[in-house]
């Protein structure tokens, strides 16, 4: 796996598990997810909505109707499946 897209998926992963983080660094959230779904070939142009399902896991929604399961598996990959 690129060590870049998991640099960026954890950098998402930590910002949603500090309590209170998630609201002031929002927008910092969706452009790592944003850019963790493209890095997986995936059509996203903006993370519009992310819900964190539980750690390291997330339902993502893009400005352009896309929407994306991104979590990290049991083997410590990324994931990035369309919905």
């Amino acid at each position: 796996m690129c060590r870049h897209k998991f640099t960026l998926f954890l950098t998402a992963i930590t910002l949603a598990s500090v309590p209170g983080l998630l609201n002031a660094q929002e927008p910092s959230l969706g452009k790592d997810l944003t850019a963790t779904i493209v890095l997986h070939g995936m059509p996203c142009d903006k993370v519009v909505e992310a819900k964190r399902n539980s750690d390291s896991d997330y339902t993502a929604s893009c400005h352009d109707g896309n929407r994306y399961h991104v979590y990290v598996d049991a083997s410590g990959h990324v994931v990035v499946k369309k919905l």
